[in-house]
């Protein structure tokens, strides 16, 4: 993946060393060039200069083939500015914005924008969110035998029943987000549009269970 970041704080930072970690390329943005310094020598990505919502600063950073866009500067503003041309300019899917203010949350998820206010804030839940469904679980039991992973709901699914969801594919939601609410589905809660899944599986019927997710229900008869 190459994932674009606005924001060269501490999360920031964190976020693009933790995903260059991972083999993924990143460009990180921040109107500071002194800002920088927090990477490290041992950071190899794109450093821009630069207001991470001006659309040639955006380019520079390679924004056209990015498959992720992370919002993490210290204004509600610029965050929610910048995640809004990042998806409706150039068609990131997969934006999350930082915001300080939680009681703008869930207007920005109407947007399709992933918020995360500063209380539940850590570098490892954009992470999770950036990164593709799978890649990395929210958490391992220690025997390695159970895994909860978070997704979106897919799109083939919306509408669908959780009861539906859990028999084919062999996994339990634990919760649903719904516009920034923890919602604790039974088995005959709809899947909406927008919903986080937090899926309960097996480590090794992980794979089967996002092949089902990815292909659709099956209907019977």
């Amino acid at each position: 993946m190459h994932v674009v970041i606005m924001g060269c704080g501490r999360v920031g930072s964190t976020l693009a060393r933790s995903l260059e970690d991972r083999n993924h390329t990143v460009s990180i943005i921040d109107s500071e060039p002194d800002a920088f310094r927090r990477l490290g020598p041992g950071f190899n990505g794109d450093k821009i200069p630069g207001i991470g919502f001006d659309q040639e600063v955006l380019e520079k950073a390679g924004i056209r083939r990015a498959d992720a866009f992370a919002a993490v500067s210290s204004g509600d503003n610029s965050n929610i500015i910048a995640a809004r041309v990042a998806r409706e300019t150039f068609g990131i899917q997969q934006v999350v914005a930082r915001i300080y203010d939680p009681g703008r949350a869930e207007v920005y998820q109407r947007l399709g924008i992933t918020t995360v206010a500063t209380v539940k804030w850590t570098a490892d839940q954009v992470l999770r969110r950036i990164l593709p469904a799978g890649a990395e679980p929210d958490f391992r039991d220690p025997s390695g035998t159970i895994r909860v992973d978070h997704i979106p709901a897919p799109e083939v699914w919306v509408g669908a029943r959780v009861g539906q969801l859990q028999e084919q594919a062999r996994c339990r939601v634990a919760w649903i987000d719904r516009l920034g609410e923890g919602l604790l589905p039974d088995r005959d809660s709809v899947i909406q549009e927008g919903d986080m899944l937090h899926l309960v599986t097996r480590e090794e019927s992980a794979d089967q269970a996002y092949k089902v997710l990815a292909r659709g229900p099956e209907h019977e008869g």
